[in-house]
């Protein structure tokens, strides 16, 4: 009889690895992307100031692309913390929504981050889907919770194109606070619950 105990099985996906270690990788990558743009920094000069071996960082990201979302999204994730934000009062959540879009892109290392090509607007796309619109619908509930969700996520995606991305004349000229009051009535229109039609009222009684 065998009664050697099986090998567990390996998880699929992205291996998350000791936690101090991507610390500390995604932290000397920050840096190095800062300093020399997205092109110029190497896996292995990343692995040099982090002091681990290069072969980590392609453990752990799988590319340099990998790691560099990753950098994205630890930024994201700490200025735009999603659970943060939909803490507390709902009266008050177009202000919060508002004022994490400004508090993160005000910050210029993450504008910096932000200008290093295609691979940062990847990187922002996909934090507003998989992230900001995922855990809205997943907040908001209810039968147009998507529809509410994407509208909320249109007027964010707005506010960051035409004030950070691809500054129109306006909106760079007004402070945070000024883009929060203009804004924030459109935020509370497309969070607030809309009311059915007699037409869809009948139409959900036949079905």
């Amino acid at each position: 009889m065998n009664n050697t105990a099986p090998a567990p099985a390996r998880t699929r996906g992205r291996p998350r690895g000791n936690p101090p270690t991507r610390e500390s990788i995604v932290v000397a990558a920050r840096a190095l992307f800062l300093e020399r743009g997205y092109r110029r920094t190497t896996l292995r000069a990343v692995a040099g100031a982090a002091g681990v071996d290069p072969a980590l960082i392609a453990y752990h990201f799988g590319s340099k692309k990998g790691l560099f979302a990753d950098v994205m999204q630890f930024q994201c994730a700490n200025a735009l913390a999603v659970d943060d934000v939909l803490l507390g009062d709902p009266a008050t959540l177009p202000d919060r929504l508002i004022d994490a879009v400004t508090d993160l892109w005000e910050d210029a290392d993450f504008r910096r981050l932000t200008a290093q090509g295609d691979e940062a607007s990847e990187v922002i796309r996909e934090y507003l889907e998989q992230e900001l619109l995922a855990r809205l619908v997943e907040f908001l509930g209810g039968r147009d919770a998507t529809a509410r969700a994407m509208a909320v996520v249109t007027i964010l995606g707005g506010l960051i194109y035409t004030r950070y991305l691809n500054p129109l004349p306006t909106p760079p000229a007004l402070t945070p606070a000024e883009a929060r009051h203009i804004l924030t009535p459109a935020l509370r229109a497309a969070l607030t619950p809309r009311a059915r039609t007699a037409a869809a009222t009948r139409a959900a009684h036949r079905g």
